[in-house]
């Protein structure tokens, strides 16, 4: 069964069945800022689940697998049948043309990267479009022959067979994909098979999403209570007004101080939502309880897992001080959800988050977990900050994670560590800020790295620390690109943390993309 996000629609909305890509997420951003909803689905999903949502499209994923191998992804024709325009991605375009009897082989010449295709046919998939576009490709396999009733509409040098169609059943396939930036007209693609070949409406939008989730949150809620770990950051901020609007005095909020945050974060955040928003704000300090158990961890996975045990332990034992609640929420992303457990499709777990461990996952099948912003991706967060009247600096402010500066501390966790770290990440800030590059960037953090380098600072010898500068690009935090930073904003930077951070005497710029790196270090 399908486990739906508050505020999300029940009908007009597309099912993206994965099979394991990459760009599987890219494919529900691309489609939802078209105003039409998107939800991701395993590709098992059963038959009856998918009659119960009534979707008014499927797009079926790319994913790593080869259909001609034994035990690959496939799906029965009976889906087929439902009388549901499909659209076919890479892999699952292949699935859409063995279900239906074509062929698909090894290809000798594989395709990573931009191509250029020709459509050979006119299609309303290609409405509108020049004869001639590029696109990203992304696959060793190819389609041989095209069953019965299909029909070639486009092709490239390496992939002859590079979309078909089923006009009259609404069915299609591509073997580029249309939802990576890349290909040149990707989102009209998607726009004219929904618009043009699904006959949707664009009625999906931010406050229809609020309108929606106000009132699934007052119905799942009732009379009751809930308690949320607001931390300061954007996404357990927007959650905690959207929640306010709700429930009013029955939000009760606990800001959890973990000896984690960033310089002076729990000045600004007491002052911020006490004092401002007047929310309920339960202010916990448990600095000294973190270090003690994150003593001698050096595993990232570890610290993790302790981070989020120890965050609901404080946060119980705050709740249990002032009575029982009814409801745990949570300011989980989308991305949270697909990085930590494999719910979706075949794709590999990447990390495990503080909100999907096992304390948290009991809760959730419990049904005592409200999280009204886990179908949503980061971009649409700050736009629903917006709609609900928050500030700019509080909508803006770069992804920070929720077990805090300790996955950004290569190695162990120690108070002096903390404090190198937060004093040049401070200084980071502050000079993007300076020069007008914050608002620019998706994200920008300090790391501390766990060696020492030698350096001559006043004509001695220094054996001090390293810190390495994180500067990314991003439209969804699932890819992204490290940043070209001006040469005299990062010479300042270095500087100053050499200069101003005792136990400081080198720098350096992490130049990786995700993927193959994550924003993250840790």
């Amino acid at each position: 069964m399908i486990e739906h996000g508050i505020g999300v629609a029940s009908q007009n909305k597309v099912l993206i069945l994965d099979f394991g890509s990459q760009y599987t997420q890219l494919i529900a951003r691309k489609i939802r800022e078209l105003h039409v909803y998107a939800e991701i689905v395993p590709y098992t999903i059963p038959i009856d689940e998918i009659k119960k949502e009534n979707p008014k499209a499927l797009v079926l994923s790319g994913g790593p697998s080869s259909l001609y191998e034994e035990d690959s992804p496939k799906i029965r024709k009976e889906l087929f049948s439902l009388g549901i325009p499909v659209l076919g991605i890479c892999y699952g375009l292949y699935v859409v043309v063995d279900a239906f009897g074509g062929v698909i082989s090894p290809s000798p010449f594989k395709e990573y990267g931009r191509a250029d295709i020709t459509i050979v046919k006119d299609s309303p998939l290609f409405k509108g479009l020049p004869d001639t576009q590029t696109v990203w490709m992304s696959h060793g396999d190819k389609v041989e022959s095209v069953p019965q009733d299909f029909t070639i509409i486009a092709g490239s040098r390496n992939a002859k067979i590079a979309a078909i169609e089923y006009r009259q059943k609404k069915i299609y396939g591509v073997q580029f994909h249309p939802e990576v930036y890349h290909t040149q007209y990707g989102k009209e693609i998607l726009h004219n098979f929904l618009f043009e070949i699904c006959d949707f409406k664009p009625t999906w939008t931010m406050q229809s999403f609020i309108d929606s989730a106000i009132n699934d949150i007052r119905t799942v809620v009732g009379n009751g209570t809930v308690l949320l770990g607001l931390s300061g950051g954007v996404d357990s901020s927007v959650t905690a007004v959207l929640l306010q609007k709700a429930i009013g005095n029955r939000l009760y909020c606990v800001f959890v101080n973990n000896g984690l945050l960033r310089k002076d974060e729990h000045i600004k955040v007491i002052e911020r939502f006490k004092k401002h928003l007047n929310l309920n704000l339960i202010y916990a300090d448990a600095e000294e309880l973190f270090l003690q158990k994150l003593k001698g961890v050096t595993d990232p996975e570890q610290k993790r897992k302790i981070i989020g045990k120890e965050f609901i332990n404080v946060f119980k034992a705050e709740a249990a001080k002032i009575g029982t609640f009814d409801f745990l929420a949570q300011g989980t992303l989308y991305p949270d959800v697909i990085e930590s457990v494999s719910t979706k499709g075949p794709s590999d777990t990447i990390k495990s988050h503080h909100n999907r461990v096992p304390e948290v996952l009991e809760l959730i099948k419990e049904g005592k977990v409200i999280e009204p912003l886990k179908e949503l991706f980061k971009d649409e967060v700050r736009e629903l900050g917006r709609q609900l009247g928050m500030p700019e600096e509080l909508i803006n402010r770069h992804p920070f994670p929720g077990p805090g500066l300790a996955i950004r501390i290569i190695g162990e966790v120690t108070k002096e560590r903390l404090f190198i770290l937060r004093e040049a990440d401070d200084i980071l800030i502050e000079e993007i800020k300076k020069a007008d590059y914050y608002t620019k960037l998706w994200q920008a953090f300090a790391v501390f790295l766990p060696i020492k380098s030698v350096g001559v600072m006043g004509d001695k010898r220094t054996y001090e620390n390293v810190i390495a500068i994180r500067a990314v690009t991003s439209l969804d935090a699932m890819t992204a690109d490290w940043a070209y930073l001006p040469e005299d904003l990062m010479r300042r930077i270095s500087t100053r943390i050499i200069n101003e951070v005792k136990g400081v005497n080198r720098v350096v710029y992490d130049i990786s993309s995700k993927p193959p790196s994550t924003i993250e270090w840790e």
